[in-house]
């Protein structure tokens, strides 16, 4: 298999889970790899987090990538990696988390906003900056100016009405959430189906076909 951080890189998107069911979350799962969608991020505020991150590695046979996100601080980032997450994202740029993360070899993803946040995110190893919130691509654009050898993910409110222009304006990976899984409505069979072509959707964009 790739190295985790070129799975992200070429895979694009990572879907973002929260709050789920830890009893949904592998049919969740396997919907979002029958639509394309081969990276997944549980946020570790879900109920049984670490649990679920633990089934998911077990049982996604190395067809999906999986990791952890909201992780505060580097205890937690640990428990995540021994748990199965290949890579660690947080909200926010706290330098422990992330030598503890390249540590264990897995992928940092930290939190930043502000251009200087940014550059102090990236410099004390962060490979991928997630930009939260994500207000607009223009704002990754103007970012991307001066910063275009930093590796950005934006994240939050991302649909299948802008992810192309996210994608233009130079996101190296793009976090997704509500728009392709939304825990909030009943995980059923037909729902199950409505996340398979949310996922392809999704990935047919940003593969430009």
């Amino acid at each position: 298999m790739k190295p985790a951080l070129s799975q992200i890189v070429d895979n694009k998107i990572i879907a973002i889970i929260r709050g789920a069911a830890p009893e949904d979350v592998l049919k969740i799962a396997q919907a979002l790899l029958r639509g394309g969608v081969s990276t997944l991020e549980v946020t570790l505020n879900s109920p049984n987090a670490l649990v679920v991150i633990e089934e998911l590695a077990k049982n996604t046979d190395d067809r999906m990538l999986i990791g952890a996100g909201t992780v505060l601080d580097p205890e937690t980032a640990e428990a995540a990696i021994g748990a199965g997450a290949k890579f660690v994202v947080s909200p926010n740029v706290n330098i422990k988390t992330i030598e503890l993360t390249r540590k264990h070899n897995a992928v940092s993803i930290p939190g930043a906003y502000t251009p200087t946040e940014v550059i102090n995110a990236y410099v004390s190893g962060g490979q991928i900056i997630k930009i939260f919130p994500a207000s607009s691509p223009d704002y990754i654009r103007v970012l991307q100016g001066p910063l275009s050898h930093i590796p950005m993910m934006p994240t939050g409110g991302i649909t299948l009405k802008n992810i192309r222009d996210f994608q233009k304006a130079g996101a190296a990976a793009l976090g997704i959430g509500t728009s392709l899984v939304d825990t909030k409505k009943t995980i059923t069979e037909e729902y199950l189906e409505q996340i398979v072509e949310n996922a392809r959707k999704f990935v047919q964009i940003v593969s430009g076909s």
